[in-house]
């Protein structure tokens, strides 16, 4: 399977666009016909680079979780404390979600997780341990008294991370421009009492 670095042009605008209609539609919401006619390519070329719609949503995915992962590195390095962290985390989602009420690419895959072939839920996966890995490390390091057990910490990163994503899917089903903004607040407050 390629890597995002592996990418060529073409490649990479596929990828883009894959990205796009799954963050939209989901895994079953889309066709190779759907991304020629906006790459502006015949569909052989998309098999030419992608030979199956798992391995181009599996790199979608990959790919997703490797800029994810980036940017909480980011925020690392750009915040001291857990609630700003935290906070800048939560505006990660804001973002995706305030355009055009956009979803989580593997939030959206999520949703299918039963149908999914496993090297895509494979990659869901992956984004999810890398999120819930990142929480728990932000609200294990917060001055949080009396502290808190890991059973403690893997449960507020659990709840911070559904609420975000319940909150863009539940943004979209009322057609609200309201997406995670409207409860980060509540939730960062939560795990870090």
């Amino acid at each position: 399977m390629k890597t995002s670095t592996e990418l060529s042009p073409t490649a990479a605008r596929i990828v883009d666009v894959a990205e796009a209609l799954i963050q939209q539609y989901g895994y079953n919401g889309f066709s190779y016909d759907d991304i020629a006619k906006q790459v502006g390519i015949k569909k052989p070329s998309i098999h030419h680079h992608f030979q199956a719609k798992s391995n181009l949503v599996a790199v979608v995915a990959l790919r997703y979780t490797e800029r994810f992962a980036q940017q909480l590195q980011a925020i690392e390095r750009e915040h001291n404390d857990s609630h700003a962290r935290l906070t800048a985390y939560t505006s990660l989602f804001e973002r995706t979600y305030s355009n055009n009420r956009k979803l989580c690419v593997c939030g959206m895959l999520g949703t299918e997780a039963d149908d999914l072939p496993d090297n895509v839920a494979s990659a869901v996966s992956a984004f999810f341990e890398t999120n819930l890995s990142w929480l728990a490390h932000v609200i294990a390091s917060a001055p949080i008294k009396p502290r808190l057990t890991q059973q403690q910490t893997q449960t507020r990163a659990m709840t911070l991370l559904c609420a975000l994503e319940g909150a863009m899917m539940v943004g979209r089903g009322l057609a609200s421009a309201q997406g995670p903004s409207l409860i980060a607040a509540q939730v960062i407050d939560n795990a870090l009492i």
